[in-house]
């Protein structure tokens, strides 16, 4: 030990449980909801027996609910997409859970591979799709629940471009 410090360190500072916060039992912070959507992504035997595919829609499954959020499993078939959209009043957390989709916005595209994760704020307006030629998974926590997915009609770019000039 340095002679030169007043500071010392008697025992084991790992001992100290009592100055340390219990773990909440429920997420409440942007950091919390993406360890929760990390931790179901880790834990497959919990969600992979329940995802379904279905070639005329998206299938869909509430996997968990807690005070005021809400966990979703979505499969994507080749070519199925959400249209663009933004989650209303909802925050959210995207984790893609197997295979790869495409997110896109107004300010272009981005690629999600297995593991990749977006977090989102109310209002925030995207298309996912699945351009890929395999199926896909995907976990989506909303927080406040879900209560509605405003649809937006796409704009090409010249429309974009004369809306702003105007």
């Amino acid at each position: 030990m340095n002679s030169n410090s007043d500071l010392q360190i008697a025992g084991d500072i790992l001992e100290v449980q009592h100055l340390l916060r219990p773990a909440r039992q429920h997420p409440s912070t942007v950091a919390e909801f993406v360890g929760l959507a990390r931790s179901i992504a880790a834990d497959r035997p919990q969600w992979a027996p329940l995802v379904q595919y279905d070639a005329t829609t998206r299938w869909y499954h509430r996997l968990l609910t807690g005070p005021g959020y809400e966990v979703w499993l979505l499969s994507w078939v080749p070519g199925q997409s959400s249209g663009l959209h933004d989650h209303g009043l909802s925050s959210g957390v995207l984790t893609v859970l197997e295979g790869e989709l495409t997110e896109r916005t107004e300010r272009g595209m981005r690629s999600l591979d297995s593991g990749a994760q977006r977090v989102f704020a109310p209002g925030y307006v995207h298309e996912v799709v699945n351009d890929s030629l395999e199926p896909a998974v995907s976990l989506h926590i909303y927080y406040p629940g879900l209560t509605e997915m405003p649809m937006h009609a796409a704009q090409c770019a010249s429309e974009t471009a004369d809306a702003v000039r105007a």
